[in-house]
């Protein structure tokens, strides 16, 4: 499945969530096999020609769309009540140039609408249904923040890691080592600002935590990622400097110290550490 593609199960039933535009679409098709798995067109078909629906997803196409056909839609809305009269999704998307649902085609094809027109004809289907669906969907929508703000403070850490790698090529490493030498070196300077921190080196970390999958920096908290971008930076201007090794390992512990002191009383962090629901383990 693509990246951009979610999926939440409702009651037994997978709905495919797709990105478009920048917004949030749900598979009502998929929402749909819950009334009938054998008919989803004619279930979208029969809630489309409803007026009350009509009305519903209009205002919200001019809510939301420029370009909808205001005119179309008016006359969509008189014929609907009148015998016979059925609207599909492909009338009309084409009629009114919507926006609100779309149509996919390939894997993960079908009817898709936008997550406000979407609860609505969850709604139609079944109110409990539609608890189940905004709260499922209300998760979700809290785990991408979770994982977004995880990744913006790992990314960060990685580009700090950049500038303290330079300074030890700069700085620490010989000319004509050997690749594996030079791996020894930078693994020797991670370990400097893992033992200030975390009190042990990456090696020790894996022993103790064999099960854990990804090292000892995956499982800092918030309040240590920080610690750490700010040891990083200051580990490249000491190496500048020219301060042994064992200098510097008593120096960034000392500043550890003092910044983890701060970072655990600032109510801010906690909040983000609360949110990441880690730390070492």
């Amino acid at each position: 499945m693509s990246k951009k593609n979610k999926k939440i199960e409702i009651k037994g039933s997978e709905i495919t969530i797709v990105k478009s535009n920048k917004e949030d679409y749900i598979s009502i098709t998929d929402i749909a096999k819950y009334k009938n798995p054998e008919a989803t067109g004619l279930v979208i078909s029969h809630w489309l020609s409803n007026r009350y629906s009509i009305e519903f997803i209009g205002l919200w196409e001019k809510m939301h769309n420029p370009d909808f056909n205001v005119t179309e839609f008016r006359n969509i809305r008189n014929e609907s009540g009148s015998n016979g009269f059925i609207l599909s999704s492909k009338n009309w998307i084409n009629s009114t140039n919507a926006i609100g649902i779309i149509s996919k085609a390939g894997r993960y094809g079908g009817t898709y609408a936008h997550k406000d027109i979407a609860f609505e004809f969850a709604s139609w289907i079944s109110a409990e249904f539609k608890l189940y669906l905004i709260k499922e969907f209300q998760r979700l929508k809290e785990e991408e923040q979770k994982q977004l703000g995880w990744d913006i403070r790992r990314n960060l850490t990685k580009i700090n890691y950049r500038i303290h790698t330079d300074a030890i090529k700069e700085n620490l490493i010989p000319k004509n080592l050997s690749k594996k030498q030079i791996s020894f070196v930078y693994a020797s300077e991670a370990d400097v600002l893992n033992m200030a921190l975390f009190g042990k080196t990456a090696k020790q970390w894996r022993d103790e935590n064999h099960i854990e999958k990804g090292n000892i920096r995956d499982y800092a908290n918030v309040s240590q990622l920080v610690c750490l971008a700010n040891l990083e930076n200051l580990n490249a201007v000491f190496i500048n400097e020219g301060y042994e090794q064992n200098t510097r390992l008593k120096k960034l512990n000392q500043i550890a110290i003092q910044q983890m002191k701060i970072l655990l009383q600032d109510h801010t962090v906690k909040v983000f550490n609360n949110k990441k629901g880690g730390g070492n383990k």
